[in-house]
């Protein structure tokens, strides 16, 4: 079996992934890895939590899962994040950033 991605860690309940913000992007997209988190570009700025509220939302439609199950665990004031995705596997969504 193949070692997990640096960014993903199981726990209790679902997986943690360590993300990498960069906000006011031209779009929502992954732009590849930056030191042990998943590059994230969002359009939204970083004001108010929109930007956060931005990630969890392009989270919820990349896994295919309801924005209920993503919570911000770390880092709200912060580029680098730390997302709980309840009742997904490690694998799981390795499985869907893949595809």
């Amino acid at each position: 079996m193949s070692e997990p991605l640096p960014f993903l860690r199981a726990v209790e309940g679902g997986t943690l992934v360590n993300i990498a913000v960069q906000p006011k992007a031209s779009r929502n997209e992954l732009a590849g890895t930056h030191q042990d988190s998943l590059k994230v570009r969002i359009t939204a700025p970083p004001v108010e939590g929109e930007a956060n509220k931005a990630c969890i939302k392009f989270f919820a439609k990349l896994l295919s899962v309801p924005k209920s199950n993503i919570e911000m665990v770390q880092g709200h004031k912060s580029r680098r994040k730390t997302l709980l995705v309840r009742g997904m596997s490690v694998a799981e969504i390795e499985e869907r950033l893949g595809s």
